[in-house]
């Protein structure tokens, strides 16, 4: 066997964590470098080792594994674990290796391990071509005024929670959307949109000005929860 995955597993069931553990000791070729419920014990995990791959669940209660898993080290590969189905498509769409539903197999475990060992073991890897393209776009679609209309991301100024619904505020004009704040996060490139708030994301390079409990966009001064104020500050401090 060639080099072990270092792998941590991060989420909040008890049992899960369980499982995972029982799990990842079956597979000879994974390390178990960490096991943790906290998502700041996570990053400091990845910071201070070197971490291939991370079990990660989605509904967590600081930030979602959606946002984990865009704010950390693009070489650190996500398997998602998770009892909502619904969450499958948005998992794929930020590189995720697999998406295991709970309850999962060992036998399903395997599988996807194996995927990332066949995708990521070698440097040539064509899997991966399909969710790097999705996440190099410069636009995507929003339904409003009864009809798909195109929005740019570079028009972004500023992205609204209003439960059910969102606010999208452009250049030119303001779009309302059935939509999740969640939802419309994947969408965007990480690389240049950062959630700051349960209710707000903000268009990086439109950013005025930040303080450890503030950002300040179009005139505008919007809170920095808790939840997200140590992502969002090490991110923008990295610029």
């Amino acid at each position: 066997m060639g080099k072990l995955i270092n792998c941590i597993i991060l989420d909040d069931e008890p049992i899960a964590r369980e499982i995972l553990e029982l799990y990842v000791q079956k597979t000879p070729e994974l390390k178990l470098i960490s096991i943790t419920k906290n998502v700041r014990e996570a990053i400091d995990v990845i910071s201070k080792n070197s971490v291939d791959l991370i079990f990660l669940d989605i509904q967590m209660p600081e930030i979602s594994g959606i946002t984990f898993a865009k704010i950390i080290d693009k070489n650190v590969k996500i398997i998602f674990t998770t009892a909502h189905r619904e969450y499958a498509v948005e998992g794929f769409e930020i590189q995720a290796i697999d998406y295991l539903l709970k309850p999962f197999s060992y036998e399903r475990f395997n599988l996807a391990v194996n995927k990332y060992s066949k995708s990521y073991s070698s440097i040539e890897s064509e899997e991966t071509t399909s969710p790097v393209e999705i996440q190099n776009n410069s636009f995507t679609f929003i339904r409003s005024e009864r009809k798909m209309i195109k929005v740019n991301f570079k028009d972004i100024i500023l992205i609204e929670s209003l439960s059910d619904y969102i606010k999208i505020y452009l250049t030119d004009k303001t779009l309302v959307t059935r939509e999740t704040i969640s939802n419309m996060e994947i969408k965007l490139p990480s690389s240049t949109f950062i959630r700051i708030h349960r209710s707000f994301i903000v268009p990086i390079d439109k950013i005025k000005s930040y303080t450890n409990e503030h950002v300040e966009i179009d005139k505008r001064e919007l809170p920095m929860s808790r939840s997200y104020k140590d992502i969002v500050l090490k991110k923008l401090n990295n610029y």
